[in-house]
């Protein structure tokens, strides 16, 4: 009896069970996935760096079937190459992306101001402002004159495309690139350059809800209430190349890792510089990826390397190692297109790596010229004296060591004497003139 009311529990235990897991699947089946926006910060100047990462972001947006993406910007604008592939990746992304300028206190100037009128939302936090769109140089200066025009009719044409085919103010877009003029958040909305205002993404979400927007596969109506916000955060890789996308830091680490293979190249065997410099090398290389590198540039400082390198072969008096310096700064004053190396930085580098170079090449230049210190050509010309009497040959103290020498005279012991050759393993000897002991 008692077996049989043990049975009849195990059954009920591994119904309730069998219950239990038909249930949940249910609830989930009628639950579906968790709808949710995708939050991308973009923060700083727009450099390749944060476009690669709000492009990645995107992709991820597309993949994970979001219902929304909200690129929250606070930019002083940056590299018209990097805003275009920002750009083009909105226009193309089949998710929804609404560009908020926020929080309170940030701004979308130059490069941010077509980014922001790209989205299929564009809005803003209360006290931010939009606007200051003129090109410049990456050093903040004016574009020369003629090519000042072409660039700006070219900005110009692009920004006032853009905010049209969005529906927005493509005169004032128009305005802000050829007078970088600026306007706040209220006066953005009385002018239409931006649809809304909003203090926070929860106000941002429920004044979306149930507005229509067109996206690359068609209108969408956004369903915004009770949105889960997911932040897309920014990888390992992604914060390495933020850091070493700045033209500064991979002008350094080309200079250093060139140092640093130069020296190893000269005086195999150091290892640590050697170590030091290909990191920095290959870390370089990565971070040009991202740039606009200038190859004449780039072929300019390999040439500089050369010639310090031929000043070691070469006697030159010094006009290899000149020419080494004058190539250097040509090449890296050329060695980006569009961002160029600050001279605060430039100038140092070149006077502390150029001179690495210059005394190096001195050094090995003389170690290479001067007389050697071991093996036979070591022990020619050296005074010794003599140990054991030559007639015609004795014993010698020469260079630290006893040799066998031969000589053609009778030298006593305790005679200094100088080496002439070497046969074999017996040296041959003279009377040192003028220094008997």
């Amino acid at each position: 009896m008692g077996g049989r009311c043990a049975v009849e529990r195990l059954a009920l235990f591994f119904l309730g069970l069998i219950l239990l897991g038909t249930w949940a699947s249910t609830l989930d089946a009628q639950e579906g996935p968790v709808r949710h926006a995708l939050i991308i910060e973009l923060e700083g100047p727009i450099s390749p760096a944060s476009a690669m990462f709000v492009n990645r972001g995107l992709e991820e947006a597309a993949q994970k079937d979001a219902a929304l993406v909200v690129l929250r910007m606070d930019t002083p604008g940056g590299l018209a190459s990097s805003m275009r592939t920002i750009v083009k990746a909105i226009l193309n992304s089949p998710v929804p992306v609404a560009v908020y300028v926020g929080p309170e206190g940030a701004g979308a100037a130059s490069a941010g101001v077509m980014v922001t009128v790209a989205g299929h939302v564009a809005a803003m936090a209360p006290g931010t402002n939009i606007g200051a769109a003129h090109p410049v140089t990456a050093g903040g200066k004016d574009i020369e004159k003629t090519m000042s025009e072409k660039v700006v009719n070219d900005m110009a044409s692009y920004g006032r495309g853009i905010a049209e085919n969005k529906g927005r103010n493509g005169e004032w877009v128009e305005k802000a690139i050829r007078e970088s003029v600026s306007i706040t958040a209220d006066e953005a909305v009385d002018l239409h350059v931006v649809d809304l205002i909003a203090t926070d993404l929860d106000d941002l979400f429920q004044k979306l809800d149930g507005k229509e927007v067109e996206v690359a596969g068609g209108t969408v109506t956004l369903a915004t209430k009770g949105l889960v916000k997911v932040y897309y955060v920014p990888g390992f890789r992604d914060r390495i190349l933020k850091t070493i996308s700045d033209p500064n830091v991979a002008y350094i680490l080309m200079m250093i890792g060139l140092a640093g293979l130069y020296f190893e190249l000269s005086h195999p065997g150091a290892l640590f510089p050697g170590v030091i410099g290909g990191i920095s090398l290959i870390l370089a290389f990565y971070s040009f990826q991202t740039l606009p590198v200038n190859y004449a540039g780039l072929l300019l400082i390999a040439l500089a390397i050369i010639f310090f390198i031929m000043e070691l072969k070469v006697p030159s008096y010094g006009i290899l190692s000149v020419g080494g310096v004058v190539s250097l700064t040509l090449g890296s004053i050329m060695l980006f297109e569009d961002v160029g190396v600050s001279i605060k930085v430039m100038a140092p580098t070149i006077l502390l790596v150029g001179g690495f170079f210059v005394v190096l090449a001195a050094l090995a230049f003389r170690a290479y010229r001067g007389k050697p210190k071991g093996g036979m050509e070591g022990l020619i010309g050296e005074v010794g004296s003599v140990e054991e009497a030559i007639d015609p040959e004795g014993l010698v103290f020469v260079h630290g060591e006893y040799w066998r020498a031969r000589s053609r005279e009778k030298l006593e012991k305790g005679a200094r004497v100088v080496v002439e050759d070497m046969d074999g393993l017996v040296l041959r000897v003279r009377k040192f003139i003028g220094d008997d002991i």
